[in-house]
């Protein structure tokens, strides 16, 4: 029982995911525009920069969502974790941070203003590694359709 409350709590996360950053992203994506953030995937190295951003839109809103629900779960929670892995690492450069932190490297405060901070990234992508490899508990819609078979 506290296990399956924790995952609920924890899936709870997807929420924050769909509604704070996937959100805004989807609806300039749908209303033609986007252009800052295509842009910014291009800058990261990814091919059709547009199909790209919203395959990252869409696993944000889509996958936050069933994650909240606990709907095609581990999928769900797979696609949101290599979102935010890419997030994390491409765009906000964790393991530079890290370097940074660590005395390893270099880098000016214009370098880390331009990164971003990856830590809420990180956190994202820890919950949606722990849900696809956990599950959703039993307070979920895979449980409750799981039991109907």
């Amino acid at each position: 029982m506290n296990r399956d409350l924790a995952l609920l709590i924890l899936r709870l996360s997807g929420l924050g995911l769909a509604a704070a950053h996937g959100w805004g992203k989807f609806t300039a994506l749908a209303a033609g525009g986007g252009e800052r953030f295509i842009a910014g995937v291009a800058a990261l190295g990814f091919p059709v920069p547009v199909v790209f951003a919203w395959a990252a839109a869409l696993s944000e809103v889509v996958g936050g969502l069933c994650v909240t629900m606990g709907l095609g779960t581990r999928v769900a929670s797979g696609f949101a974790a290599a979102t935010m892995f890419v997030a994390a690492f491409l765009r906000h450069k964790a393991h530079a941070h890290l370097a940074v932190n660590l005395g390893l490297m270099q880098a000016s405060e214009e370098t880390l203003k331009a990164w971003g901070n990856p830590e809420l990234a990180l956190m994202y992508l820890g919950a949606f590694v722990t849900i696809a490899l956990t599950g959703p508990g039993r307070f979920a819609l895979d449980a409750l359709f799981g039991r109907k078979r």
